[in-house]
C-alpha cells in the first residue's frame, strides 16, 4: 500500500530550456534525505504535457536511477490516447518504476464505461501497478465512486490519486473502496481532512519545498494524532494557499527559484508569474522565513 507524501516533482530546466540532470538528481536527494514516501516525476507538476517521450523516459530514469530503491518512484505515464499510456508505462517499468500514475483521459472525455476499459488495458498491459489519477478540473471527466470501484476489481489498479475537489466524493471513495486499496488526496489544502477520515496521505505539491514539513503533518493525521495534524495544517495554509495563485507549477517552481534550489524556467504556454503574483508569493515566503 501507498501511504504518506509522495511529492509531485517539478522537472528543472536549464538556462536553455533543456531537462537539468545535475539539478534533478539534487532535488531527488533532498526529498529522500527529508523524509519523503515516495517520488511522482512527470506528472502535471513536472511540466509533462511539454516534454517529449525521450525527456519523458529521461526524467523517469533519472529520478529511479537517483533514488536507487530508497524510496518507491511512481511514473506519470497516462495520456488520452491508450496506446500511448501503454507505451509509456512500459518504458517506465523497464527502467524500474515501482508503479505508474495514470490521469483521466483529457480533451476526448470518454465515458465512465469507456474509462473502465481504458484504465483495464493499461493495467493488464502496461506492466505496472496502477494508480488513477481523478482530476475532472484538467481532464472534463469525473470518474465516479461505482466506476472506481468497478476499476479496483483490477487487481493492477492499487489506488487513487483523489483530485476531483469534491470532499463528498472523496469520503465515499474512503467508505467504499477495498481496505488495501491506497486513497491519496491530490490536493495540499484537503490532506489532512482526507488522511484523518481513512484516507492514506498526499500527492503534494508543496512537499517539492518542505518535504520533512509535509511528511510530519501527514504522518500525524495517520497516527490519529488529530490535533497535531490540524496544527501543522493551519500553519501552512497560506503557503499551500500560495502554491496556486496561478496555474501549477508555475508558483512552486518560482518559490523553489527563490530559495536557489532550481532556475526558473518553464516551457510554454506556461510562463512566470505576473509581477503581482511574484511580489505576492514573495511576501508569503518571507512570512514563513523560507527566503
Amino acid at each position: 500500500m501507498f501511504r504518506g507524501v509522495y511529492t509531485a516533482l517539478v522537472t528543472p530546466f536549464d538556462e536553455n530550456g533543456d531537462v537539468d540532470e545535475a539539478t534533478l538528481r539534487n532535488l531527488v536527494d533532498f526529498q529522500i534525505e527529508n523524509g519523503i514516501s515516495g517520488l511522482v516525476p512527470t506528472g502535471t507538476t513536472g511540466e509533462s504535457p511539454t516534454l517529449s517521450h525521450e525527456e519523458h523516459t529521461k526524467v523517469v530514469g533519472i529520478v529511479i536511477d537517483q533514488a536507487n530503491g530508497r524510496v518507491p518512484v511512481i511514473a506519470g505515464t497516462g495520456s488520452n490516447s491508450t496506446k500511448e499510456a501503454i507505451y509509456m508505462t512500459k518504458m517506465a517499468a523497464d527502467a524500474g518504476a515501482d508503479a505508474t500514475l495514470q490521469v483521466t483521459p483529457y480533451y476526448n472525455k470518454p465515458t465512465q464505461h469507456s474509462l473502465i476499459q481504458h484504465f483495464n488495458t493499461v493495467a493488464n498491459e502496461g506492466g505496472l501497478p496502477v494508480i488513477v489519477y481523478n482530476i475532472q478540473g484538467r481532464s472534463g471527466v469525473n470518474i465516479e465512486t461505482s466506476t472506481l470501484l468497478s476499476m479496483a476489481e483490477n487487481d493492477n489498479i492499487v489506488g487513487v490519486k483523489e483530485a476531483s475537489g469534491n470532499f463528498n466524493q472523496m469520503l465515499d471513495v474512503v467508505r467504499s473502496t477495498p481496505k488495501s486499496f491506497s486513497i491519496l488526496s491530490g490536493d495540499d489544502n484537503l490532506a489532512v481532512p482526507l488522511t484523518i477520515m481513512g484516507g492514506h496521505g498526499v500527492v503534494s505539491v508543496l512537499s517539492n519545498i518542505l518535504p520533512r514539513e509535509m511528511s510530519e503533518m501527514i504522518n500525524a493525521a495517520l497516527a490519529g494524532n488529530v490535533a497535531e495534524a490540524q496544527r501543522m495544517h493551519f500553519r501552512y495554509m497560506d503557503l499551500i494557499k500560495a502554491m496556486f495563485i496561478e496555474t501549477n507549477p508555475v508558483p512552486v517552481k518560482a518559490a523553489m527559484a527563490m530559495r536557489e534550489m532550481i532556475t526558473e524556467k518553464y516551457r510554454l504556454p506556461l510562463t512566470p508569474m505576473t509581477k503581482d503574483h511574484q511580489e505576492q508569493l514573495q511576501r508569503v515566503m518571507n512570512a514563513y522565513q523560507l527566503i
